[in-house]
């Protein structure tokens, strides 16, 4: 009788951890996408970080999506193709995606060239004195020589 019990305990419990298991999964993989997504509303958050009501609402689309059996690609293109590429929080390596993959380094370049640059106009050495100028000086010079001396 034991025996019965705890083989009847076991597969019980197999069984309903069996049936538990699905909605896991799904919820599970609706999480994973979820961090895949940018909310459009708050743009540094993903869709599972986001507490504003369109993120909500994303989450709740991404759900119904993988209850029809959609994978997860087809969810991702469904909402690549409704908000564009940047709705993916690591978007693809693409030419329509160059600049947001490329545009952080070009503006960090730029701004390097801009800082050489200007360093570099800052030390050239003062203008050279022609000979005319620098016996102007020397004159000045010895002018102001003797007016100081009493």
């Amino acid at each position: 009788m034991k025996l019965h019990t705890v083989l009847g305990g076991g597969l019980l419990l197999v069984a309903l951890g069996v049936h538990a298991n699905p909605a896991e999964s799904l919820q599970a993989r609706e999480m994973a996408l979820a961090a895949q997504l940018r909310c459009v509303v708050c743009q540094n958050q993903t869709v599972a970080e986001s507490h504003a009501p369109m993120a909500a609402d994303m989450r709740r689309e991404i759900r119904a999506q993988m209850e029809q059996g959609r994978s997860d690609a087809e969810v991702v293109a469904f909402f690549e193709q409704r908000y564009g590429a940047f709705v993916r929080y690591n978007p693809p390596w693409k030419p329509s995606t160059w600049l947001l993959w490329g545009g952080p380094f070009v503006v960090v370049i730029a701004g390097l060239l801009l800082l050489r640059r200007t360093l570099r106009r800052r030390q050239t050495p003062p203008p050279t004195l022609s000979a005319t100028q620098r016996q102007q000086v020397q004159a000045w010079l010895h002018q102001s020589d003797g007016k100081e001396q009493p």
